[in-house]
């Protein structure tokens, strides 16, 4: 690599950058914990969107975009793409009763929806399974990311990487605060955005590509350039596309595309000034996610066929790199060091800002469950708002330490991908329904949980004979739909079995949050005999609305996508017709959106 004192000036002034935005905040964000985690809920829309699409930019996502291209095709983004469905579900529907709700965590959540000691279980044990365990997880993907372009294109040992990434990111992130995380990941959107698309402009342009037209006409990139899995292939038609878009999205848990919001994006419309600030931000985070970003990696992973068409040629061209991590996804950093000065040290000041605004995210949304609905609730009840922020600084510390040590243990970011989304398959209809149905009670989620656990573990222990060898009993892509069925009729069953929650505690969340519908009318009608008044006179139940919104939404997201890929392909009638049909869903949900604010 030939990284030069400009690339060097451009990498340290971007960290200094952001280490003085860290300092610039702490005094304010140390006040007390509304601050160092919400922000005092002063947030508008755009800087929240903005944050949410930094964050869910990180090391490990072009990583993981260049081995679902180089594996399965550009189709193979499918597997993430899904959940755009859930996003927009968000958007529309859950974003204003988050906002309502008014606590300052999903796991507060428990509290609210829930009662008694179950509730209270809940509340503290799946901080610690989300904040912590599967928080650490996500970290370490991300830092995985961070080691392979280190040693990529720095030469840096796995270890070096972890000290300087880490050290950097857990500074700016514990002195200061949600605001510190949200201001900075304003600045790192651009940073990293302006990264990705110079990188792909340049090196589709390389002498060993040689243009776009040449990368189109390579016999192994037509191979994967379909946007849709070819439909006479089975088992490619049910794992890339139907079980994504029939099962998964609403099914599975994970980061940034909860069923029913939650985690940090939660955390982000818990934090917004009002409902309309929450809607306004969740909804621009989907159409950036999903619309604008994915194309510059597709076209530097399609590229990288030309230049390394196998992880032979990959190991030809880095022979020092460990052989442990030699996977499909260290081609996109393989392409990155075909880069000239300057642009060089754009575009890892990007992938710095990538890193930095997804693990400081994680940090601080972590901190938050270990804070508020660990320690809190669990240790010191009476812990002063001073002892609380120093806990989080100290967990803030902690959770970096946990990750940079699993992350040196792991090989490619499509095992903890995989992993995350089987452990949290079949909770995600409860997640959903929670909200809307009355009957769902504590043991519902302890159960869901731990089943969903257990069942992934028992066949990825008996995988091989369940479902890979031949005469199997099961197709390979059975697994996660079976997860899912039989997490989902354990949890129905104990769910009917158990007692439902008390009439007080239901009226409460009622009242709070104003779910409404036809899943919540005995509780109303259980008010009236009581006298208790839980409805606002002249409020319609929006839901239905939202629904549609969600549909048109996925048309005016889904189109956006196909039709950028469809112009940059060369075929320009598919494409006028798609943004013709863009444009048509951006006018329909605008008419809709309307009358749902009119009622909201």
């Amino acid at each position: 690599m030939d990284i030069r004192t400009l690339d060097y000036l451009i990498i340290f002034g971007f960290f200094s950058l952001v280490l003085f935005i860290g300092i610039y905040v702490s005094k304010k964000s140390g006040k007390n914990t509304s601050e160092y985690f919400l922000s005092g809920r002063r947030m508008p829309w755009w800087l929240l969107g903005f944050s949410m699409v930094a964050t869910t930019f990180s090391t490990d996502t072009p990583n993981l975009v260049t081995d679902f291209v180089r594996t399965d095709g550009v189709s193979g983004n499918w597997g993430w793409w899904a959940f755009l469905l859930t996003g927009l579900l968000t958007v529309f529907v859950y974003a204003k009763l988050w906002r309502r709700s008014n606590v300052a965590t999903d796991m507060e959540f428990y509290d609210l929806r829930y009662g008694g000691k179950p509730a209270h279980f809940l509340r503290g044990f799946r901080s610690l399974y989300l904040g912590v365990v599967f928080n650490v997880m996500a970290m370490s993907a991300v830092t995985l990311a961070a080691i392979k372009i280190g040693q990529i294109m720095l030469g840096l040992a796995p270890i070096e990487t972890v000290l300087i990434g880490g050290t950097v990111t857990v500074i700016f992130s514990a002195i200061g605060g949600f605001r510190g995380v949200v201001y900075t990941d304003f600045i790192l959107f651009f940073v990293a955005m302006a990264g990705a698309i110079g990188a792909s402009v340049y090196l589709v342009n390389i002498p060993e590509v040689g243009g776009l037209s040449k990368v189109l006409e390579n016999e192994l990139v037509q191979q994967k350039m379909s946007i849709l899995p070819d439909f006479s292939n089975k088992d490619a038609l049910i794992t890339l596309l139907i079980v994504p878009l029939a099962v998964q999205w609403w099914s599975a848990w994970y980061p940034g595309g909860e069923p029913g919001g939650g985690g940090y994006i939660a955390q982000r419309m818990l934090a917004a000034k009002n409902e309309n600030h929450a809607i306004g931000a969740t909804f621009f985070f989907n159409i950036l996610h999903y619309a604008l970003r994915p194309w510059p990696w597709i076209l530097v992973a399609l590229a990288s066929l030309v230049v390394f068409p196998d992880l032979e040629s990959i190991q030809t061209a880095f022979p020092d790199v460990e052989e442990g991590i030699l996977r499909n996804d260290l081609a996109y950093s393989a392409m990155l060091t075909k880069l000239p000065s300057g642009l060089l040290g754009v575009v890892l000041a990007s992938l710095g800002a990538a890193y930095m605004s997804t693990i400081s995210t994680h940090l601080n949304w972590g901190s938050s469950y270990v804070v508020n609905d660990f320690y809190k609730q669990q240790i010191n009840k009476n812990a002063s708002e001073r002892e609380l922020v120093n806990v989080g600084r100290l967990s803030t510390v902690l959770l970096m330490v946990l990750s940079g040590f699993f992350a040196l243990n792991l090989n490619n970011a499509t095992q903890l991908f995989d992993i995350i989304i089987m452990f949290g398959a079949g909770t995600g209809l409860i997640f959903i329904l929670r909200w809307f149905w009355w009957r769902i009670n504590a043991w519902s989620e302890i159960v869901a949980m731990f089943a969903s656990g257990i069942i992934s573990i028992f066949f990825w222990q008996f995988e091989e004979t369940l479902f890979l060898n031949e005469g199997a009993p099961f197709p390979s892509w059975s697994k996660f739909l079976l997860v899912v069925l039989l997490t989902t009729i354990i949890w129905i069953v104990v769910t009917y079995i158990t007692k439902p929650e008390d009439n007080q505690t239901l009226y409460r969340f009622y009242e709070t949050t104003k779910p409404g519908g036809p899943g919540w009318r005995k509780i109303r009608d259980d008010a009236v005999k009581e006298g208790v008044s839980l409805e606002e006179e002249g409020k319609r139940w929006t839901v239905p609305s939202g629904i549609l919104a969600m549909l048109v939404g996925c048309v005016l997201v889904y189109g956006c996508l196909f039709a950028t890929g469809n112009w940059i392909y060369g075929n320009y009638s598919l494409a006028i017709g798609l943004t013709a049909l863009v444009l048509l869903a951006a006018w329909l949900l605008k008419i809709i959106w309307g009358r749902m604010k009119s009622v909201l």
